[in-house]
C-alpha cells in the first residue's frame, strides 16, 4: 500500500466513498456523544472486517439502530435481534448485533458517571487533550497504543464487547482522539486539522 494517493493517506485509496470519509471525517475532534456511539458500534462491527465493508453498510447501520439513538438502542430486545438477524443493511452476526445492545446500556452508564463518554475517553489522555502524531508512512503508524490499551482494558471489565486495542485505537483515530493523517497528506497541509 502506498503511503499517500493523491494527496491523502494511502489507506483510503481511490473509492469515492473512502475518500470523502478520509477528507471530511476521519481524524477529526468529534465531541458529540451521539457520534462517539455512532462510531462504537461502527468500529465494533468492524472487528475481523475490512472498514470499507462497514463503511458501506453504514446506513444500513444507521437504520438497524434507530439513528444510533443510544436510548433507544439500550431497549432494544431479544425480537429485535431476531428482526436483524434478517436485515440486509448490516452484517448479521448474532454475538455483534447483541453487543450493540449491551454497549449501548454501558455507554448510558458511563455518560451517568463522567458526564458524558467523551469525558471518560478524554480522562485516559494527557493533559486531556487528544494526540497528533507526524508520522510520515503508513508503516510507523501504530495497530494500539498506551491509551487504546488502557481504555479497552477498562471497557471490558465494564462488559462492552468487540473493544479490544486494536479496534480501540481505530476508534480513537476515527473520532479525532489520536490524529494519524500522514504529515504529506492534503488535510495536514490544507489545515483542516
Amino acid at each position: 500500500m502506498q503511503d499517500i494517493i493523491n494527496g491523502r493517506c494511502g489507506w483510503c485509496g481511490t473509492d469515492s466513498l473512502y475518500v470523502k470519509y478520509h477528507d471530511e471525517e476521519w481524524g477529526k475532534a468529534a465531541k458529540d456523544d451521539k457520534t462517539l456511539f455512532e462510531f462504537l458500534v461502527l468500529e465494533s462491527a468492524q472487528a475481523g472486517l475490512s472498514w470499507i465493508t462497514i463503511l458501506r453498510k453504514r446506513e444500513g447501520y444507521r437504520r438497524a439502530f434507530y439513528d444510533f439513538d443510544v436510548k433507544r438502542v439500550s431497549q432494544m430486545t431479544n425480537e429485535d435481534v431476531e428482526r436483524l438477524m434478517r436485515f440486509d443493511g448490516i452484517v448479521k452476526n448474532r454475538l455483534k448485533i447483541k453487543s450493540v445492545i449491551v454497549n449501548a446500556r454501558l455507554f448510558i452508564a458511563i455518560q451517568k458517571e463522567f458526564g458524558s463518554f467523551h469525558n471518560y475517553i478524554l480522562s485516559f489522555f494527557p493533559e486531556k487533550k487528544p494526540i497528533v502524531n507526524s508520522f510520515r508512512s503508513l508503516s510507523e503508524v501504530p495497530a494500539s497504543s498506551p491509551q487504546s490499551d488502557a481504555i479497552s482494558r477498562d471497557m471490558k471489565k465494564r462488559g462492552f464487547k468487540f473493544f479490544g486495542s486494536t479496534i480501540c485505537y481505530a476508534y480513537l483515530q476515527a473520532v479525532g482522539f489520536v490524529n494519524d493523517h500522514l504529515s504529506g497528506c492534503i488535510c495536514r497541509k490544507n489545515n483542516m486539522l
